[in-house]
């Protein structure tokens, strides 16, 4: 049934009494500093009232936002919130109908109710760029496009409380549009009930969740919850008459058991009726738990000792008994659901759960011991994990206390593999994470994808390998010919993250002449040899092309001008080939002649490479005896080359103390590649930071810098930035080449050997 809500307490003015009103709060939750809350009301009143400049009683109006604010905290008051998401609250509807700032929120308020406001505003921009959905006629239709703006929504809270304060906003919304035009009851009805009521029914906040439905229910099928309201009203002092004797006999039988329970009547919600009458499709006689009761008990053990009870006393209905205490529902709900042959054979059901059962059960996240041991699952998509997520988030909260930190551990805690983005007319688009325009534009449609030729991101442009936020509003921009760019392939750029809108661009390419792409492949090879500096004419192509699976050295080319073969193959092929005997990799000037070598240890099993010590003997210290894996330090000796110990070993505590300058850095080299010093120039305009990006690049590809020079000619204001890098692979080297190349300013990056290019 619909709930009354409470109206605020009043003085004999007509105002608010916010210290009655305070109290009431007190007796739901614990407020530490209520004066603050008071200034929150204090501050919104004043607001609304300098916003109306004494042209309407303020009074008189129940849609205000001071109005608003003190519901939305009496709701989220018995949802046992804390202070910090009361006065949140209170504040909110002032922001968004911008009668206060958020400057002057965090100033007088703190910047961790600022946070909150900004996750409440940010659900309700996204909220109002959707399209509200018109079709009326499945109520309840999980259709994608609700299913996506659902999931986009969840994946954007990053603090339960922001959900919180947004669906009791929307409670506060929905009970007060009765008045309003039919259609504003619609638009409101069914946003509440595509939205948020299913997002308080994963949370858990049972009877949030109820009321939701049966207000939404009440605008989208007024006829439907008319006829329902009627037939219930109609049977309602005999039910009431009924239910009366089945609570005295339970509470007897539950005082001769010793039982300390808690019996009562639970009324039927319209719109749960309804379904159950949809999906049964049976009619408003045949819904067993119209009539219903409700035992409360201590322990679980008494649970199923009722049920005996219940059984004992009346005839159970052939499967109608339900055990979700064993089994939880989805969302945590736990209880036992019975139906039987009541006094005078009237159908009657019983649901069965403990205290903290029907706590979790009407507070769901809010609850003080929430789920514990209830929600395991195997394996969960991205959207799973966040609600199960969200549901622990408050527990968390009393167990960690009002930590600085505790935000930054719950932001960090769950990785989203989804994003969800606008089309310009609102429809949302669920796409992988780190997805581009590119990427988006051929999930539109292939031929978009084609045609692009740049994106605006929420109205600006972007480039179009700038990685897609959940939220965002994605235009692209067209040309009228379907021609993709080559270097989108190009897997170092980022253009294509995604595996369809790769592939849309590589059967795009194949689709061409074989000769133009066969053309186009051995124009990009040489070009990718002579920024290698690396010599076409001396790598035996053929043999290459019969390692890629290719018979004929054009069909190689021709696969790599339409995409279906990557440069980077072809490179690792090239080196794969001379693997086996390193000499003729040398003469084929694949790589420089000179590689780092790393030690050996010695011992009866395999060797260990170690880095870091060149080519001096290793031996394991006997004392802590390492292993690979473990963290470890060397200790340069007299005589016997360097000794490798654990990191924690205590012999080698003492060694720092007594020869600290004998203590070198060493690290595993389980893989045992070599790796070839190579010599890069990269050449740029002159900029601030340009050598910090440069090297942010290497570390981030984890390689080793042997030297580095950077000549800058002012006159022409180039930089010329020589430097030695340790590469163990001419695919790694190509993509650090690409890499660079992306930096601004950047004008040329290519190998040299010998000082030239």
């Amino acid at each position: 049934m619909v709930k009354v809500r409470d109206e605020h307490p009043v003085r004999d003015d007509g105002s608010v009494d916010l210290e009655l009103w305070l109290q009431r709060l007190q007796m739901q939750t614990d407020i530490a500093d209520a004066e603050q809350l008071c200034r929150a009301c204090e501050a919104v009143r004043s607001a609304h009232e300098a916003s109306l400049a004494g042209n309407v009683d303020w009074t008189e109006s129940h849609k205000n936002c001071y109005s608003i604010g003190l519901e939305m905290a009496q709701i989220l008051a018995e949802l046992q919130q804390d202070q910090e998401t009361l006065v949140a609250a209170v504040l909110y509807r002032a922001v968004r109908e911008e009668k206060l700032s958020l400057v002057t929120v965090k100033r007088d308020f703190g910047a961790s109710i600022e946070t909150l406001i900004q996750g409440v505003l940010q659900m309700a921009a996204i909220g109002s760029r959707k399209n509200p959905r018109h079709d009326s006629t499945v109520l309840g239709d999980s259709e994608g496009q609700v299913d996506n703006l659902r999931k986009m929504l969840v994946a954007m809270i990053d603090d339960v409380r922001v959900a919180l304060i947004k669906i009791a906003e929307r409670t506060c919304a929905i009970r007060r549009v009765k008045d309003d035009t039919r259609k504003k009851r619609y638009l409101v009805a069914r946003e509440v009930f595509d939205i948020y009521a299913p997002l308080a029914h994963r949370l858990g906040i049972g009877h949030i969740k109820w009321e939701l439905e049966d207000l939404s229910f009440r605008y989208l099928k007024p006829n439907d919850y008319k006829n329902i309201a009627r037939l219930l009203d109609e049977k309602r002092l005999d039910r009431q008459l009924f239910i009366n004797e089945v609570v005295d006999q339970l509470r007897s039988r539950l005082e001769d058991a010793a039982i300390a329970g808690d019996v009562h009547g639970r009324a039927k919600h319209i719109y749960s009726i309804w379904r159950k009458m949809q999906r049964k499709n049976i009619e408003f006689n045949q819904v067993f738990d119209v009539r219903a009761v409700r035992i409360l008990v201590p322990e679980v053990r008494d649970c199923y000792t009722v049920l005996g009870i219940v059984h004992g006393l009346w005839r159970n209905i052939p499967n109608e008994f339900d055990d979700y205490i064993a089994s939880p529902k989805s969302n945590g709900y736990r209880s036992l659901h019975t139906a039987v042959f009541g006094p005078e054979g009237k159908v009657l059901e019983i649901q069965i759960r403990t205290f903290e059962m029907h706590e979790e059960a009407e507070l769901g996240v809010c609850a003080h011991h929430l789920y514990k041991g209830t929600d395991v699952r195997a394996r969960r998509d991205g959207y799973e994990e966040k609600i199960s997520w969200l549901r622990q988030v408050l527990e968390w909260h009393d167990d960690l206390g009002e930590s600085e930190g505790l935000r930054e551990i719950l932001r960090g805690d769950v990785t989203q593999d989804r994003v969800y983005v606008f089309t310009p007319d609102g429809h949302v688009i669920d796409m992988p994470s780190a997805s581009t325009p590119v990427d988006f534009a051929y999930r539109v449609h292939t031929e978009v994808g084609h045609r692009c030729r740049g994106a605006k991101v929420n109205g600006r442009i972007v480039p179009l390998n700038h990685a897609l936020k959940t939220g965002d509003q994605i235009e692209i921009l067209t040309s009228s010919e379907q021609r993709p760019r080559r270097d989108w392939l190009n897997i170092n750029l980022g253009f294509v993250t995604t595996s369809r809108a790769r592939a849309k661009v590589a059967h795009w390419f194949k689709q061409q002449a074989k000769e133009q792409n066969a053309e186009a492949g051995r124009d990009m090879v040489e070009r990718e040899m002579r920024r290698l500096a690396l010599d076409i004419h001396q790598l035996n192509l053929k043999l290459i092309a019969q390692g890629l699976s290719f018979k004929l050295v054009d069909d190689m080319f021709a696969a790599i001008g339409a995409g279906d073969l990557r440069l980077s193959q072809l490179l690792n092929e090239a080196q794969k080939q001379t693997e086996p005997n390193h000499e003729e990799q040398m003469d084929l000037q694949l790589l420089p002649s000179q590689h780092r070598h790393t030690s050996h240890t010695q011992g009866s099993g395999d060797a260990v490479s170690i880095q870091g010590v060149g080519n001096l003997l290793t031996v394991m210290a006997s004392c802590c005896k390492p292993v690979p894996g473990d963290p470890i330090v060397g200790f340069i000796t007299q005589g016997r080359g360097v000794s490798i110990h654990h990191e924690n070993c205590s012999n080698l505590q003492s060694l720092r103390e007594t020869e600290p300058r004998r203590i070198v850095s060493v690290d595993w080299d389980e893989a045992g590649e070599h790796t070839y010093p190579v010599d890069v120039m990269v050449e740029a305009y002159d900029r601030s930071g340009l050598l910090r990006d440069v090297m942010m690049i290497l570390a981030n590809e984890k390689l080793n810098i042997l030297s580095a020079n950077t000549k800058t000619d002012k006159h022409s204001n180039i930089a010329r930035l020589s430097m030695t890098v340790e590469i163990s692979r001419l695919e790694m080297l190509g993509r650090l080449m690409d890499k660079l190349n992306q930096l601004p300013n950047v004008i040329d990056v290519h190998r040299e050997r010998d000082g030239k290019h």
